[in-house]
């Protein structure tokens, strides 16, 4: 299967990933096949309005129950946030992955 060529963020997260703030997303294993070293099309999941590329780095899995401060660091939120707006995205999924990425 290849490699996804585009990615949507909720319009909040648009500001935070143009500024380098926002340097991580995690996301459900339907979601977890971008491969390092491509780059993908970015745009808003509510209107499908392009923003920017960005360079996949890493996809790493992780456990919900692992998630720390520096994987809320690198959301741009605190660990608290970052569970709840999780479990609000994928209710009751603990098997994730980290899509670590670059703006260019």
């Amino acid at each position: 299967m290849a490699a996804p060529t585009t990615m949507t963020f909720f319009a909040r997260f648009k500001a935070d990933i143009l500024a380098g703030k926002k340097v991580i997303t995690i996301r459900d294993e339907s979601e977890s096949d971008y491969q390092p070293g491509t780059v993908v099309e970015v745009s808003t999941l509510e209107e499908g309005r392009y923003f920017c590329h960005l360079r996949i780095e890493k996809v790493e899995p992780v456990q919900f129950s692992q998630l720390t401060e520096f994987h809320a660091e690198q959301e741009n939120m605190t660990l608290d946030q970052l569970k709840r707006v999780i479990g609000d995205i994928y209710p009751g999924i603990e098997e994730l992955y980290v899509i670590h990425y670059q703006l260019v």
